[in-house]
């Protein structure tokens, strides 16, 4: 069995507990990390000592929100489980908690879930591509310089521009053309919410890559990458106020062009 530190082991933990939590759909997030490690629900529920029922009712949303007790043997369990086989998804998820490189221009995790239609509204954007899949709220955001992503990432490095979770946007700025973008999505193992182009329309391959992944594609008309960023923080600081119990819920005004 190959172990890894015991700090990485629960940077790693408090991250996949985080992201069931902040979840809209928490037995979803649970069947995705499930996946991910790809563990059946038998083993699992077998390491967790429970029937393999209780984890098909929580994934399936049958259940009600799993506590927080639940939530702990269900993460450590992954791990431990992983880390008999060899620690494999452990060390290719702790890539997930690298420090961002200079390819990435901002990187936030909101303090409530934020409407994708709010987003929309404050960058200026539409959505070009599974209008019909259009999710209804993200955790965070990452604004990317394509340009120094393609220098600094290669294969699944492209996992660090992911922050805390995956439920987020993946903001493309400093385009070149327009499905580089959705390539880098493509050969990631793990999926953002949501994916913004700015200033540059997704061409025809973007799109395609995008209804072929099932992820929305919009395409943000903000003046400026400054202007663009300016926006994304006003939203995260109009819901920390929300959080704070200081503001009504509404959208944002719209980026000024």
């Amino acid at each position: 069995m190959s172990t890894v530190s015991p700090s990485l082991r629960e940077v790693l933990a408090r991250r996949i507990a985080g992201e069931i939590i902040l979840s809209s759909r928490p037995g979803s997030t649970m069947k995705k990390w499930r996946e991910l490690f790809a563990i059946s629900q038998i083993s699992l529920s077998q390491t967790m000592g429970l029937s393999s029922s209780v984890i098909s009712d929580y994934e399936s949303g049958r259940r009600k929100s799993p506590g927080a007790k639940f939530i702990r043997r269900f993460v450590l369990s992954l791990l431990h489980i992983d880390e008999q086989k060899g620690s494999r998804f452990i060390r290719e998820f702790a890539k997930l908690t690298s420090s961002p490189s200079m390819a990435v221009i901002d990187l936030r995790e909101f303090p409530i879930p934020v409407r994708v239609e709010y987003l929309c509204k404050a960058i200026g954007g539409e959505v070009m591509a599974c209008k019909e899949k259009f999710v209804k709220e993200i955790n965070g955001y990452t604004v990317i310089d394509s340009r120094k992503a393609v220098e600094a990432y290669s294969g699944s490095e492209y996992t660090q521009l992911f922050g805390a979770t995956t439920e987020r946007a993946l903001v493309f700025t400093n385009l070149d053309g327009g499905s580089l973008p959705m390539m880098i999505v493509r050969v990631s193992n793990l999926k953002p919410r949501i994916v913004i182009f700015h200033k540059t329309p997704p061409d025809e391959e973007a799109i395609r890559i995008a209804e072929y992944e099932q992820i929305p594609l919009i395409y943000s008309t903000a003046p400026s990458v400054e202007q663009l960023v300016k926006a994304l923080r006003k939203l995260y600081r109009i819901a920390l106020r929300i959080k704070l119990g200081k503001k009504r819920v509404r959208p944002p005004p719209k980026i000024s062009t």
